[in-house]
């Protein structure tokens, strides 16, 4: 049977940055991986992120986004069996930032791919300057993310202090409290790995892979599709990279437009790509070989039309979400 492994981790929170590590600890092991872009976007920047990998043989797959639950369940699905058929001893998924993990758990029980895959741990990546006024919508799918990781992956943790990480373990728990679950993480043990990733050992990725997953029951609040969280896709940019950058900032200032969460996406200046991750604590950019004309806005009740005129209408929406 393929093992799987879901990987998730809240708006912005390094995930795609951690499967990266984590598949390179399990190549080094023999494994043969693929990954799975699980994303309800029509255009999926994480996608791009990953491809460097393709060139060490992993494979990289995309549930394309764009219809409804329904279709999109279904397309999750036949993806999963043709890549059962395919050989490889290890599937991670990558969904989206705000992604319904009970239906990772409902699919795989659905035959016939309970007959082809064993559920191997559940990963769940936040960042460790958590934000502390999140609303009540963000803290639920944190808690219905965490309440089933085997792990929790602290991100950012060089950059905070003791303190900070306490603060954030106590938020997630706060937030389990919120939807009546009984787990109760402990930031002292392997519930939690808090550490600069570039000082994860082997033996902390053994760890990893091996902590499983929890069955936790908890309340489910909302459904997905009313949660309020949008994301909206530009594409056919006519700015320069400073331009963007300055549009970004204000972005996260103007509360006129709703809550943004995140802008990610790619910016081109001197004929060179650069790789764009924004929240409210700053922009980070890097130098990529290769990107695409797109900036990707997600947040809370987001007004399209004035994020629009906030960019001069330079934008061309392409997707909501």
């Amino acid at each position: 049977m393929t093992r799987v492994d879901l990987i998730t981790g809240f708006l912005g929170s390094g995930k795609t940055t951690f499967i990266k590590k984590y598949a390179e600890y399990l190549l080094e092991k023999g494994e043969n991986i693929c990954i799975l872009e699980n994303d309800y976007g029509a255009i999926n920047v994480d996608m791009m992120l990953l491809s460097d990998l393709e060139k060490r043989g992993v494979g990289l797959e995309m549930v394309a986004g764009g219809c409804d639950y329904d279709c999109h369940r279904r397309r999750f699905k036949t993806k999963l069996i043709t890549m059962a058929m395919l050989g490889y001893s290890r599937v991670l998924i990558e969904p989206s930032g705000i992604f319904d993990v009970d239906e990772f758990f409902d699919i795989l029980h659905e035959e016939p791919l309970d007959r082809l895959y064993e559920i191997g741990n559940v990963i769940t990546v936040v960042k460790a300057d958590l934000e502390d006024d999140l609303s009540d919508e963000a803290d639920f799918m944190l808690a219905s993310q965490i309440a089933n990781a085997g792990c929790v992956v602290l991100s950012h943790v060089q950059e905070v202090d003791k303190s900070q990480v306490k603060r954030t373990v106590e938020h997630l728990n706060n937030a389990l409290i919120k939807v009546k679950s009984s787990r109760k993480l402990n930031a002292d043990s392997s519930d939690v790995l808090a550490k600069n990733w570039n000082e994860i050992t082997p033996l902390d990725y053994e760890m990893i892979e091996n902590s499983g997953f929890r069955h936790e029951s908890y309340e489910k609040k909302i459904h997905m599709d009313d949660s309020g969280f949008d994301a909206l896709f530009f594409m056919n940019l006519d700015m320069n990279l400073e331009e963007i950058k300055a549009a970004i900032k204000n972005l996260f200032n103007d509360t006129s437009i709703g809550r943004v969460m995140r802008v990610k996406g790619f910016a081109k200046s001197d004929d060179k790509w650069y790789e764009l991750n924004a929240t409210s604590k700053g922009i980070n950019e890097n130098e990529i070989s290769d990107g695409q004309n797109v900036i990707i806005v997600i947040g809370e009740n987001l007004d399209k039309d004035k994020i629009d005129t906030s960019f001069n209408a330079r934008f061309s929406t392409v997707k909501t979400e």
